[in-house]
């Protein structure tokens, strides 16, 4: 089985992983058009870089400067796109007069990696998904400003940052403690969070109960990946199929791509995938990590093994890749 990968030509560009349900899926935009293509653990993906990268636009928009962006950009917009779609962003509270209803959420991501934050209750946990969230529950519900206090109290009296970077996660995921230990993180800062109720949260705020999440059989981070397939076996065999027994853990990703090239080949097998990170099994036996926020504004062709780029061989990448925690860049391409 392979994760579609759209044909070069049509103008179809990548826009990136999407949660919007206990599944990724990659979005693909052309112009106003949108289309996704569902990934599954066990899959094959492989695509060949094309082209130079540009701009993704904002808010459903395309760039008006069609613009090219450095590769190494995670956010894939020129600066007037980035900047217009900042404006429009709940975190930039110029929407006081949201009429929706708002989640207050608390995240862990890893060992003394926890934070607070905001969502649409609407959106459910899709939120939490994107972002790598390991484990959350939902703190409490009501008007977005409401919500944006209890988040900016919360924030100075437990000293969480707003934000934890990607990197960090991506160095902390393959050596997960256990369930009951991730629970009783999350239950720790919920019994921290909840002991400041009427010390400065607004009463239009109504506390939700402690309720964890575990996220980690979501993202597929419980699985192993099973060996390449033996000479004379098909790729499908070789492989687990999506609910079928595996190993109790995935093996920890060491490498993560750094940047796509014109001509760059991505290909691996899905073996995880948390926020926007793609964690694919390669030939020599371990894991690279494609952060899709660095491949969206390029045009990919879909590449498999056997056919399209025989001198593919070994890791089956040859993009620059960086040591995930080092910060060292792997010379040349792999």
């Amino acid at each position: 089985m392979t994760c579609a990968v759209r044909e070069s030509g049509g103008g179809w560009r990548c826009a990136g992983v999407r949660w919007p349900r206990e599944a990724p899926v990659l979005g693909w935009s052309r112009g106003g058009d949108r289309r996704v293509s569902v990934l599954a653990y066990g899959a094959g993906l492989g695509f060949r870089a094309v082209g130079e990268r540009h701009c993704v636009g904002a808010r459903g928009n395309v760039c008006p400067l069609g613009a090219v962006v450095p590769g190494r950009s995670t956010g894939g917009r020129c600066a007037e796109c980035a900047r217009l779609d900042r404006a429009h962003s709940v975190a930039a509270d110029t929407m006081a007069d949201d009429p929706r209803t708002y989640r207050v959420y608390l995240a862990w991501f890893g060992p003394g990696m926890v934070k607070v934050g905001i969502t649409g209750e609407e959106r459910g946990a899709a939120r939490l998904r994107e972002q790598g969230a390991v484990a959350f529950s939902w703190l409490g519900r009501g008007p977005l400003m409401a919500a944006r206090r209890t988040e900016e109290v919360l924030r100075a009296a437990l000293g969480v940052p707003d934000r934890i970077p990607y990197a960090k996660k991506r160095a902390v995921r393959g050596q997960l403690p256990g369930t009951e230990e991730r629970a009783g993180a999350v239950a720790e800062l919920y019994a921290r969070a909840a002991a400041l109720e009427g010390r400065g949260w607004p009463e239009s705020l109504e506390r939700l109960p402690l309720e964890v999440v575990d996220q980690v059989g979501v993202f597929g981070l419980d699985r192993a990946p099973d060996p390449e397939p033996a000479p004379g076996r098909s790729v499908r065999e070789g492989w687990t199929a999506p609910g079928r027994a595996v190993r109790e853990s995935a093996p920890a990703p060491v490498r993560s791509v750094r940047e796509l090239v014109d001509g760059g080949v991505v290909a691996g097998r899905l073996v995880a995938a948390a926020g926007p990170d793609l964690h694919l099994a390669v030939a020599d036996g371990g894991v690279v990590v494609l952060d899709t926020r660095l491949i969206t504004g390029w045009d990919l062709t879909a590449v498999t093994r056997a056919t399209e780029v025989p001198e593919v061989t070994g890791t089956d990448v040859r993009v620059p890749l960086i040591d995930i925690g080092g910060g060292g860049v792997q010379g040349g391409l792999f």
